[in-house]
């Protein structure tokens, strides 16, 4: 606003500074003009004092010619000659005067007629000049205006960034949960998961010691008849096994009930049993255990796999690590299955290795 204001003054000092000489000039005319009237008037009143003195002075020879005609003649009219030589001078003299009177009057008419266009443009000026101070007067209010808008903008900034730092905050906070949600959920499948491995070991388990016994009574019966209660107990265990065993599992156990001569998978001895004491209490992993798989395939090994994303083969001969394998990241993993030289570990994050 100060900017338009000082283009505004530059402005009217640019078009008003032309004029300033016609103002001097004018104000010199006018003295001059003043003056050339107070000399006409002087030369009137002595113009008139000349004209009295000339008649006094024609009345004063028509005197003397009466009186004395001859004596002094002569004398008064060189005398009137003479005076009338020195009026004529000073007439021709008033007269140039007058007429250069008349011309500074005409120039004055002139300089009149300019200095009043002069005063209409310095009129029109001084009314632009007050139209750009109306506009100068509206601009600073509108910028009084702008400035309260801006104000009352920059609270609502900051009003916003109170509430997008707010939201960020309750962002974080909801991440935050929603990342311990999911790590709970996560525990809570591995947990769920490792509780299935744990129910299908244990019905592998007590599938192997349903098979076992069924081949142990079908070796007792093939021995002699069986009667009483050992009858009633194989009949009860055909019937857990029914309840316990899958359809699937079910299917299989009758093909191996119809197949007797189906080598053992517990040892190479026919009517081997489980051990009651353990032979060897092996430290496996840092973490806990997930799985356990005896290699199927009558090698003696043992495969473990464990929370810290490993797998370990055991030698159940002697106890001691085969081989260690890594499942190269974080993932806890929570099965394992070994067959001969392939050992196979499955992880939380759904991929086998």
């Amino acid at each position: 606003m100060e900017d338009i204001y000082s283009l505004i003054q530059e402005r009217n000092a640019r078009e008003t500074l032309p004029f300033l000489s016609i103002h001097a000039s004018n104000t010199y005319l006018r003295n001059s003009v003043d003056t050339l009237q107070a000399r006409c008037k002087s030369l009137e009143h002595q113009y008139l004092e000349q004209q009295q003195l000339v008649a006094e002075q024609a009345q004063a020879i028509k005197l003397t010619n009466d009186s004395e005609p001859a004596k002094n003649e002569a004398h008064l009219r060189k005398q009137v000659t003479k005076l009338q030589t020195e009026l004529n001078i000073k007439l021709q003299n008033e007269v140039k005067h007058s007429a250069d009177a008349l011309t500074m009057s005409n120039e004055l008419s002139t300089l009149k007629e300019e200095n009043a266009a002069h005063e209409t443009t310095i009129s029109n000026l001084r009314i632009e000049a007050t139209r750009c101070n109306e506009i100068n007067t509206h601009l600073t209010t509108e910028l009084e205006n702008s400035k309260s808008i801006a104000r009352l903008a920059d609270k609502q900034i900051d009003g916003l960034k109170t509430a997008i730092r707010t939201l960020q905050e309750e962002n974080d906070e909801v991440t935050k949960l929603n990342k311990r949600l999911v790590d709970e959920a996560v525990a809570e499948k591995e947990k769920m998961a490792e509780q299935f491995n744990n129910m299908n070991d244990t019905i592998e388990t007590l599938q192997k010691e349903a098979n076992m016994l069924r081949q142990y009574a079908k070796e007792m019966a093939k021995k002699g008849p069986l009667g009483g209660p050992v009858a009633g107990w194989i009949k009860g265990l055909n019937r857990a096994d029914k309840n316990i065993l899958s359809p699937a599992t079910a299917d299989n156990t009758k093909k191996s009930d119809e197949a007797d001569t189906e080598p053992r998978k517990w040892g190479t001895t026919t009517c081997a049993v489980v051990p009651t004491q353990p032979l060897y209490t092996i430290k496996a992993h840092k973490d806990d255990a997930s799985c356990v798989r005896y290699d199927g395939t009558n090698l003696n090994r043992v495969a473990t796999s464990s929370s810290d994303a490993t797998v370990k083969v055991f030698d159940t001969g002697n106890g001691q690590v085969e081989a260690t394998f890594s499942a190269g990241g974080r993932q806890p993993l929570l099965g394992v299955d070994i067959g001969g030289n392939v050992v196979c570990g499955c992880g939380a994050d759904k991929t086998c290795r």
